[in-house]
């Protein structure tokens, strides 16, 4: 993990610039040769030219035009050669987010959202001059008393995640299909599956957590993801498996213990079952071959 160091002299929290700036800023960094880590802030990248490559957990995502690439806390990320992509890029901790706006936008700040964003078209216009707003507040650190700095500069965030999380075709985590409750009870097993799933194991350990039966639990699982509670509490181990073998070159035995497998032999069948490789030719695969 590497935690949010911005240029000296940027304050509380959020970093601003460019894709392309940022890129001719580091022509030696994270890309040459790309290597994958995990970051403790927000990465937030809308592409207003070109087309941006960047793998995240594992998996090489495609950003066109219109599009916007969000990055949590958390995930393994990689970057690809810089390209063509051209836009706003905002880096940005939690904390910097008001406590009402960060419960408004939990879904999408959720560590299990979706990673590419594609808005509505009429609404890109107004987030790509809400972000170049934002930029410009950032250039202009010393042109007013720094607590008024900062606090036209989270506003512009805010507004600009509030309209990008809530427009036309994004539908927010748990919300989609649930019933009744049911997004209430996705919503609190996904939070207690990322704070629990290296040692609890079995859909009753969060059904007595949330004070539900295991039958409400699986309905609301079904109706937000479509699949069951089992299957979306060994995925999350698995993304924590692979993160841990690949960038951060852990050994299947402590991988093991960490996930709270009894028997390094049980991890090495759970993990080959489910990518069809061992753990080791994970690892030497990861660290072989770039995006």
């Amino acid at each position: 993990m590497y935690g949010f160091q911005p240029p000296v002299g940027t304050p509380f929290g959020l970093e601003v610039n460019t894709v392309e700036d940022f890129f001719a800023q580091h022509d030696d960094w994270p890309w040459s040769p790309p290597r994958p880590g995990r970051a403790t802030f927000h990465y937030l990248i809308g592409v207003t030219e070109g087309e941006l490559l960047h793998d995240v957990d594992h998996l090489t995502r495609t950003v066109a035009p219109g599009q916007w690439l969000w990055v949590r806390p958390g995930h393994t990320q990689c970057w690809h050669p810089p390209g063509t992509a051209r836009g706003p890029f905002i880096l940005f901790e939690p904390g910097v987010l008001a406590p009402g706006t960060a419960r408004l936008l939990a879904p999408l700040t959720a560590h299990d959202a979706s990673a590419v964003l594609s808005p509505h078209p009429d609404d890109a216009v107004w987030l790509r001059q809400t972000a170049l707003q934002l930029l410009d507040e950032h250039r202009a650190l010393g042109r007013r008393p720094l607590d008024v700095h900062h606090a036209l500069r989270r506003s512009l965030l805010e507004a600009l995640l509030l309209r990008l999380a809530n427009a036309p075709g994004i539908t927010p985590t748990g919300t989609a299909t649930a019933g009744p409750g049911c997004g209430d009870t996705y919503g609190g097993f996904a939070d207690a599956l990322e704070l629990h799933f290296r040692e609890l194991h079995r859909a009753a350990d969060y059904a007595e957590l949330l004070g539900c039966s295991v039958r409400t639990l699986s309905r609301a699982a079904r109706d937000a993801t479509g699949k069951g509670v089992r299957h979306l509490i060994d995925e999350r181990r698995l993304l924590e498996a692979r993160r841990l073998l690949g960038h951060a070159r852990w050994e299947a035995r402590a991988v093991a213990a960490h996930l709270g497998f009894s028997d390094p032999a049980n991890f090495g069948r759970f993990f080959r079952d489910r990518t069809g490789l061992t753990p080791a030719a994970f690892a030497a695969r990861d660290t072989t071959t770039g995006p």
